[in-house]
Order: C-alpha cells, then structure tokens, then sequence
C-alpha cells in the first residue's frame, strides 16, 4: 500500500452530513424507530451475586392490564447451540436457573406500556437459593491463571534477556505496584432495541458498533440462517466499545418479540442496567519494574499485569501489551493474569489495553526520570527505540520525539523547575506533567463496499460501516470522493443496514482505515471498468484489500500528553486548568472531527484521573454508584483548556490513504500526565487511580 491517495477532499474540514439531523432530532436511533403499535420489554434482574433460581411467581404481573407476557427460565424458548464451547454465554438468556453475577436477568416482562412493564417487573417475586460468592480482585489470589491469549490475539506472556540480573545492576530501579478502578461505559444514548419478526425474519433496530457482527452472533445465538437476519443502526449515541458485541438485551428482545407475533418489541436499557449488562472495563493492578544506567538509559522493563473475568466468560484486558512497543531496553518481560469472579463480563472500552496499560509505566517512568535527575521529556527521547522493541521490525514511522518536542514548545515546558512542590499561587500548589501515548494501527479484513452511478455526475456509495457520532457519515463520503475525483457533495454514502455489503466492527481506532481502504479499493475498481464518463446505474464493487506492508513493519500512533495540575494546599482539591496532547496519527481526513475525537479522549482521560471509579460493595458484588448522580465524569467546569494537535506525518505503508486511528489515542497517557503532574505540584506520588483529594491530605 505504498500508492498513497492522493487528496483534494481529504484534508478539509466539511461539517457533519448527519449534523443537521441530530441537532433538529429527526435522526432516528434504535429506541425511536416508528414502528407499529410496539409492546415494551422491561427487565427483572438477580439481586445476589451468585445462586440457583427456586421459584420466579409471575401471577400479580400477568394480572396487570396490559401486560401480554413474562418470560422466565421456565418458559423462555430454547437457545441454538448454548451448550457449545465457541458459543457465548453471555448470550444465553434465561436459559438456566443458574445466577452467575449480581444484576443477571431472570425474567423479561411485556407489555403495551413502558410504564405497566416496570410496574409489572416491580411485581414479579423472585426466590434465589444464594450460594457464597467472590468478587475480590487482588494480585496475591492463588487462583491466578494465565489466558491462552490476551484480547487482540497477544501472547499472554513475552520475555527478552534477563530483567532480575538486570534490575541488580542498575544505577535506578522503580519497583511499585500500579492501580487502575472499575470503569464503566456510559454513551450518551443507553443500549436499546426495537425487535419485529415478520414471516420468520428478524427485523432489530439497534444500538451497535457493527450491525454485521450484531447480525452474525444474533444469528447464532438464535439458530438462524443469517439472510433471515437484518440489523439497521443509521446513528448510535456514542459506545466507546460497549456496543461493540451484542450484549444479552438484544437477545431477550428478539425472543420477546417472537413470543408476541407481529407486534414489535422495544427494549431500553436504563442507566443503572447498563452497570451490569453491557460490559465495563476490568481493573488492573500492574506490578512495574524499570532499570537504567546512571545516563538514564533503560536497561529493564518488565509489567506483570492482574485484571478481573467472569466466570461465564473470559475476557483478557491486554494491560501490558503497550510496554511491548515504547521504549528501548534489552532486558524484557510481560505477564497477564486474570482472576475469575462472580462479575458481570469486562469487554471493551475506548483503548482497551493501552488506556490502563500505560497508566503504570508511564508514572515509573516519571519516578525514573526524577531519581536520575533526567527531564521527563529528555528521558522518553534517550529511550527511544530504533526499532520495534517487542518484534524487531521497522516502524513504519514513528514520531514520538517530534510529539514530545512539539508538545514541550507549545505548553512552555522549557526553563519548568523539577523540583516538585515548589510553586503555589492563591493557595494553589501548581504542577507541570508528561506523558507519552500509543495506539496500534489496525486494518481489520472482511469489508465489502459498492460504488454506483447514479446520473447527473453522483455516486452512491455502499458499506455496512458503522457511526458511533465520530464522524463516519463525513470521512467516508470524503475518502469516497476523492478516490472517485469528484466533490464531496457528489457522493451519496449509505451505512448502518446488513443490507448493505459487510462490513467489520467499529472498534480498535479501524474503522476509517479498514472500510476507508475498502471504499478507496472499490472506487479505484469503478473507475478502472468504468471511466471517467459512467452510465447510469453502473455498479461495481470491492472488498478490503490484504494490508501488504502489515507483516514488514510495526505500524502505531503516538502521541505526547501535557498537564498542568492545581491542588488546594489546605483542602487537596485537584483541577486540571490545561491540557494539550500533540499526536502523530498519519494523513488527517477531517480536521474538524480529529480534533474532536481527540479532545473527547482526553476528556475522557481526565475523568479516568480525577473521577471515574465503580465502587464495588463487595458484600453483594454490586457497583453502587450505577448512575450519573454519583458515577462522576468530567464536566465542562472541569475542562477549561485542552488543545489537540497533530504532526504532519507521512506514512505510506498503513493503508491507501495513511491514515492511521484518532478515536482513541487521546484517552491513553492522559491520567499519566495528570498524575506525574501532580506530583510535580505536591511531591505525593500516587499510584492508584482516582487522583482523589485524600490522596493529598496529611
């Protein structure tokens, strides 16, 4: 892929084609399709964490007017192929009386009304025979087990040298043990699903991150051919990967809509359910260890990472994978072990794997730095690999120390005073931190796209993508018209339907690359059968062409973070006036929406800091605080300055465009730099997540 595109479309900044529709409200997502007279599902869900279902009396809700159904473990309808190993479990709705986790679904109430289906759930009494449960994650369990593999297809364990000899020798050790919480996903628009069966086909109106994923598992799951399987989700209200695989909602709402033949069935998710059901990210506790010579030089790295599953079904947050890529150092290892409790599924949330991963080396880095007596900045750019550390081969380029540089000339990093706890103003005491971010670039295999003349000099443009509110409608359009040499107001692109050709899922920062690369291949195809004079009704199509440089060179984006921090001297009140982040992400198509994802990350980055954590009850396995009244997220009191921008980077090797990911390189490194720069300001070293104000009171 080393014909890049040449570009008089990419580059510009046209504003959102879908923008129009949203701010007015007519863009229909998954909860409001206009569909027929609809019946309402409303869920009932385990209140132990673990146990075996006894009795579930569904005679006061049946009673209620309204109320046309309850489905329960003794008269849901039998999933296909649920006993299977390479089925998912958690999919396999009401189909046992087994409780696994706190907040489990153990009955679905119809009804005409959304508000007779929760009175009527209120009234469905449920018995469980409570069994001990286990929901303490520590890095001492015995029970620690290493998985085949790690999220993304990584080795669960990699090792280079000798870390302990090395360690030994050191001029500088850093040995501490590194926290991230409990996170969950919290899109603006909940998980919902409107579900019609008509003539035995499956008609799902969803909220999801690939509507041919969510076809292919709901498929399965169901025991259906998948042409009798259509899935359409024009717009999704943000997911940060939680819609990224059909969760077990989808599932009870095709069985309940089956169960009421003809009449569609709407599924909402409130806020409180998706704590529970729609996946969250796994806390880590990473055991970091890091040597250098006295000139600051790493000579060890080693990450040794614990994180959470669930017994029903395992998931491996790859937290010490990004320790594999970023700096230079002879003596290596990394290790993943999970522990399996009685949880709700971990899955995938914006930047799974390098977003907490380099949370911990990032902040040793910092503590390195300082015990060399060695800027921060300086020393990332002394460790600088010259080729990838993990795999030997050539990045395919990699501008880090241009980010660093950059980023340092840009925040006034030049003449900072190292010593920590120097500066105060008004009571503030003031601080200055860094951090570097990675994100691999992924081109995912399986696309399709078409490309049809539709007169008058326009074309439609056909691919199964997805937009999670990034920007999909526009970037796509963009890449399609200059792929095709005309204006982007020529280009009529249609996504979001499996009735438009395959496409992958949105996730792993590879949607534009992946069906960016498809649209360009099938254009290229059009015009090459084709011409520049087509007819009317032409029609072509390609599928994603095999990333030819993939296995020559180490293809990542990076980024540096910058954070200046404030605490209160007398109350430890942590603010965060500033950030910037300059990244090298390859060729930009939209300006206007890169700066977007990227500031969104960041924010998102600095909630990870300061606010987000789930509290887990550990009494009842249960996250407490499951709504946005106490689940805090960063405001825009809280975001009074950050600015994204970006190096000009040339890289003709990771798709036709050179493109690489934006959507989630703005989240990792961002707490790093917010911590490293609250030491700076107080001289209190914190290590575990979030940066809270007792951390700061003595």
């Amino acid at each position: 892929m080393t014909d890049l595109l040449r570009s008089r479309v990419q580059g510009s900044a046209p504003r959102r084609v879908d923008g129009p529709a949203k701010v007015t409200g007519t863009a229909p997502y998954a909860n409001d399709q206009p569909v027929p007279s609809p019946a309402y599902a409303w869920l009932v869900q385990a209140e132990v964490a673990r146990g075996v279902l006894t009795r579930v009396d569904v005679a006061s809700a049946l009673a209620l007017d309204g109320v046309s159904l309850v489905l329960t473990p003794d008269n849901a309808p039998r999933l296909a192929d649920t006993d299977d190993t390479d089925t998912d479990a958690e999919l396999a709705a009401l189909q046992s009386p087994e409780v696994s986790f706190r907040g489990q679904v153990v009955a679905v109430v119809v009804a005409d009304s959304p508000e007779t289906a929760r009175h009527a759930a209120s009234l469905v009494h449920v018995e469980i025979d409570q069994r001990p449960h286990d929901v303490h994650l520590d890095a001492d369990r015995d029970d620690l087990y290493a998985p085949e593999q790690v999220n993304g297809g990584f080795e669960t364990d990699t090792a280079q040298g000798d870390v302990p000899a090395a360690l030994e020798q050191a001029a500088h050790v850093v040995d501490q043990t590194y926290t991230t919480a409990w996170y969950n996903n919290n899109p603006m628009e909940p998980h919902a699903t409107t579900a019609l069966w008509s003539d035995g086909e499956l008609l799902l109106y969803e909220s999801t991150q690939g509507v041919h994923t969510t076809r292919e598992a709901v498929a399965k799951t169901l025991g259906l051919p998948l042409e009798q399987v259509h899935v359409v989700s024009p717009h999704v209200g943000g997911g940060f990967g939680a819609k990224g695989t059909p969760h077990v909602h989808t599932i009870l709402a095709a069985m309940a809509a089956r169960a009421v033949p003809g009449t569609p069935v709407k599924l909402a998710l409130t806020r409180q359910q998706m704590f529970s059901l729609v996946g969250y990210r796994t806390p880590t506790i990473q055991r970091v260890r890091l040597g250098c010579a006295a000139d600051g030089r790493l000579t060890a790295i080693a990450v040794d990472a614990v994180s959470q599953t669930s017994r029903i079904k395992e998931f491996a947050e790859q937290t010490a994978v990004p320790s594999r890529t970023m700096y230079a150092a002879p003596h290596r290892r990394s290790t993943h072990r999970l522990a399996a409790l009685d949880v709700p599924v971990p899955s995938w949330m914006r930047a799974p794997g390098e977003c907490p991963g380099m949370f911990g080396p990032e902040v040793a880095l910092d503590e390195l730095a300082v015990a060399c007596g060695v800027d921060p900045v300086e020393f990332r750019v002394r460790n600088e690999p010259v080729v990838e550390p993990d795999s030997g081969k050539p990045f395919s380029s990699r501008n880090l120390i241009a980010c660093l540089h950059e980023g340092a000339r840009r925040f006034g990093w030049a003449g900072r005073d190292p010593s920590p706890g120097v500066r105060e103003e008004a009571g503030w005491l003031v601080g200055t931190g860094v951090a570097a971010s990675t994100y691999p670039v992924n081109v995912m295999p399986g696309s399709a796209a078409t490309v049809r003349h539709t007169g008058a000099g326009r074309y439609r443009v056909e691919i199964g993508a997805a937009d999670l509110g990034t920007g999909t409608w526009t970037a796509l359009a963009q890449i399609a018209a200059d792929a095709l040499g005309v204006d982007f107001a020529d280009v009529d692109l249609r996504i979001g339907d499996t009735a438009l050709p395959k496409a992958t899922v949105a996730g792993g920062s590879s949607g534009i690359g992946s069906w960016g690369s498809t649209v360009v291949a099938a254009a290229r195809a059009f015009r090459e059968k084709f011409g520049d004079h087509p007819a009317d009704g032409d029609q072509t199509g390609a599928a994603t062409p095999e990333p030819s440089a993939a296995d020559e060179y180490a293809m990542h984006a990076f980024g540096a973070q910058f954070a200046e921090v404030r605490v209160h001297a007398d109350t430890g009140e942590v603010r965060v006036p500033r950030l910037l982040g300059v990244f090298a992400v390859g060729r930009v198509v939209n300006p206007r929406l890169a700066r977007s994802q990227l500031i969104g990350g960041m924010t998102m980055g600095l909630s990870m800091a300061l606010h987000e954590q789930s509290l887990l009850d550990e009494r009842f396995g249960h996250v407490l605080n499951h709504d946005f009244a106490e689940y805090h997220i960063a405001t825009n009191s809280d975001v009074p300055d950050v600015e994204a921008h970006w190096v000009d980077e040339h890289d003709p090797h990771t798709n036709p465009m050179g493109t690489k990911g934006i959507g989630e390189i703005g989240i990792v490194g961002t707490a790093a730099a917010i911590v490293n720069a609250a030491y700076h300001a107080t001289g209190v070293r914190v290590r575990d997540l979030p940066l809270t104000l007792d951390h700061f009171l003595r």
